[in-house]
């Protein structure tokens, strides 16, 4: 699988429900470690004190990073993602594959 950066920022709609958001979030924590299970999600991170994640996902392409990962997450509707495709840096002290 290729491994891509993400950057999340969610904004829920003003005037949703209090009690769609609470679901919607637990569904979210159940998706994601689903996709943790499944290797499409490798680390999770949030900047000190703002209000998005970054994380390191896995997928066979960009398309179904889209589609059939991040597509699948409850929140996903009120979500704008910054998507940066990555490799391994040749000086990367913890690379693991043998491609440069």
């Amino acid at each position: 699988m290729k491994e891509f950066l993400v950057e999340i920022t969610t904004n829920v709609p003003e005037g949703t429900d209090p009690a769609e958001v609470d679901r919607r979030r637990t569904a979210e924590a159940v998706r994601a470690r689903e996709l943790a299970a499944t290797g499409h999600l490798g680390r999770l991170w949030r900047p000190v004190g703002e209000l998005r994640s970054i994380g390191l996902w896995r997928a066979a392409d960009e398309t179904e990073l889209r589609e059939k990962v991040l597509g699948t997450l409850p929140l996903r509707p009120w979500m704008t993602l910054v998507v940066t495709p990555v490799e391994s840096h040749p000086n990367d002290p913890g690379k693991t594959d043998s491609t440069t």
